[in-house]
């Protein structure tokens, strides 16, 4: 501070990783992976120089810090420091969760589960060929300090399950996978309804094998809840983060309290639902969680913001500065974000269209940096005077997002979340997507 700096904040990091990958009916992969560092990132004018270290000792931190004020034209010096008040008394979120390490499941247990779910594919699916389960546990713990005072030490664990199984029969192929994720229950592993997920995986891999091709065109579309929610996250949510705000890239960034929705959207990022993969107790800047409603029955309310986005764009910081490990700047993320449940029960949705598509199970896809999008259907059925019919494949939706928005009409009682990775400009980092059962009055479905 001594040097100029308006703020500085320090990010300290230890992690312990570990991931298991099952291949048919044995383990193919166990990768333990340990790290400790430190990030460290100087604001001056509205501008921040960051550097990230893991040589932990005072010449180590010393240079790095050196090395973050130089960026900002900035020399350390040992003047007057009493534009720094000390810090705030410690808050530690981690210390009712320091039983992590004894209360998760040791090895072997995770490996016989894994293996069980693999093997309960092969009995059950009598088409499937290719069988695949994978585990993967982190346990970080951080300490944020920063020259306004910010004093948090939080200790976090994630845990996710991956099961992904191929059916082949002659020219036929169906590939259907499903992941769960949880954090703050370290039994996650061991509670896990095997049956219940290999019996979806079975039966839609059954119904997609033999589905025909859709045809491309214009219709309305029912999407799923959990993680049909990935559409809102990544064509839209993004575009709420001060991070696009800043570059100018979000076709929102002028339309605080206009509406953007349909009167039936009404969208939320927090992080405070109970194991949801997003939630945390504090962010990466020490701030403690929260919830953000985005979008109020259609008009939007409030941008996800940072500490970088409160002070490049004045829009106020939500506890939403997140990355992926200290050698990374945090920057606004979402955490469990969804569109709120509505009035509907989902069979309301499909009776209402006489001819349609109805997406119960998402895949991949991409998303341009101004919202448009293309999402790939794993799982799809026609619409035909408001009955599912046919199974489909090859479907993919695609869309902007500033046009798809007023058109989500119909929004369903059944929210429910599901387990997700987002990569962005801090790095991958541990997210929830949802929504409950949503109509689309027109989406462009793109197939044959």
């Amino acid at each position: 501070m001594s040097a100029g700096a308006d703020l500085v904040e320090i990010f300290f990091e230890k992690v312990d990783n570990s991931a298991i990958l099952a291949e048919q009916d044995i383990i193919t992969s166990i990768n333990p992976s340990f790290a400790k560092g430190v990030g460290i990132r100087v604001f001056f004018n509205g501008k921040d120089g960051f550097v990230s270290t893991n040589d932990l000792s005072e010449i180590g931190l010393k240079y790095a810090l050196e090395q973050a004020l130089g960026m900002l034209g900035l020399e350390k010096c040992s003047g007057d420091r009493s534009t720094f008040l000390g810090l705030n008394e410690l808050k530690d979120y981690g210390k009712i969760k320091s039983s992590y390490f004894e209360q998760t499941p040791q090895l072997k247990e995770t490996i016989n589960k894994i293996l069980e779910a693999t093997n309960l594919l092969k009995e059950k699916g009598r088409k499937i060929e290719v069988r695949r389960g994978s585990y993967s546990r982190n346990i970080q713990e951080v300490i944020v300090a920063s020259s306004d005072g910010t004093f948090g030490r939080d200790l976090r664990l994630y845990q996710s399950i991956g099961l992904n199984a191929l059916a082949i029969d002659k020219e036929y192929r169906s590939s259907i996978g499903r992941r769960y994720g949880t954090t703050s229950n370290p039994v996650q592993i061991l509670e896990w309804d095997i049956d219940s997920s290999v019996d979806e995986i079975v039966e839609s891999s059954n119904k997609m094998l033999y589905a025909k091709y859709v045809e491309a065109g214009q219709m309305p579309a029912v999407l799923a809840n959990k993680f049909g929610g990935v559409i809102f996250h990544e064509a839209c949510g993004h575009l709420l983060e001060t991070t696009q705000i800043e570059r100018g890239t979000s076709p929102f960034k002028d339309k605080l309290n206009e509406k953007i929705a349909n009167e039936a959207v009404t969208a939320i990022d927090e992080g405070m639902t109970e194991n949801a993969f997003g939630s945390i107790s504090m962010d990466d800047e020490g701030m403690p969680t929260q919830e953000t409603v985005l979008i109020k029955n259609g008009y939007l309310k409030k941008f996800l913001s940072d500490r970088a986005g409160e002070i490049r764009t004045g829009n106020k910081r939500t506890g939403s500065g997140r990355r992926q490990s200290y050698a990374f700047p945090a920057a606004s993320r979402m955490r469990n974000t969804y569109i709120d449940k509505g009035e509907y029960k989902p069979k309301e949705l499909i009776e209402s269209i006489d001819k349609g598509i109805y997406c119960k199970s998402m895949g991949g896809g991409s998303v341009g940096a101004t919202g448009q999008f293309n999402f790939s259907v794993e799982e799809a059925y026609l619409i035909e005077n408001g009955q599912l019919k046919t199974p489909v494949k090859g479907a993919t939706l695609i869309g902007e997002a500033k046009d798809i928005l007023p058109r989500i009409s119909m929004c369903a009682d059944d929210l429910d979340l599901a387990a997700g990775y987002c990569g962005s400009v801090s790095g991958n980092i541990h997210v929830t997507v949802g929504q409950p059962h949503i109509k689309v009055d027109s989406i462009t479905v793109g197939g044959l």
